[in-house]
């Protein structure tokens, strides 16, 4: 089980990651939403702003998030890890339950450019 700085570290990967794509996926991650996400195992919930590409303002709160995000993300610590690595594919992970993605519809057809 990973714990809650290496979870920070990966999103702070998944921000640079994001940042440096070009193309659809640049596209697709140029929203301004507000995210969580939501670490089942380790029961805490990272919050920040998805903001032209990148992952902002990020903080951490033990348990459940307080508001609805408009996207959440809902995984254990190892596949948030193993996603940013590479090691998991997003869509493979959320087919098989491993990973919940919720979003208004507009946002998801728009993200699964990403996946």
């Amino acid at each position: 089980m990973a714990n809650a700085e290496e979870c920070r570290t990966a999103l702070e990967q998944l921000s640079r990651n994001l940042a440096k794509s070009t193309g659809k996926v640049r596209k697709a991650a140029a929203l301004d939403r507000s995210l969580t996400c939501r670490i089942t195992d380790l029961d805490l919930t990272f919050s920040g702003r998805l903001r032209d590409g990148r992952i902002e303002d990020v903080t951490e709160v033990p348990g459940a998030p307080a508001e609805k995000a408009e996207i959440r993300l809902t995984m254990t610590s190892d596949d948030l890890v193993a996603l940013v690595d590479g090691r998991l594919n997003f869509a493979v992970a959320w087919a098989g339950g491993r990973v919940k993605l919720e979003a208004g519809f507009r946002d998801l057809l728009r993200l699964r450019t990403l996946l």
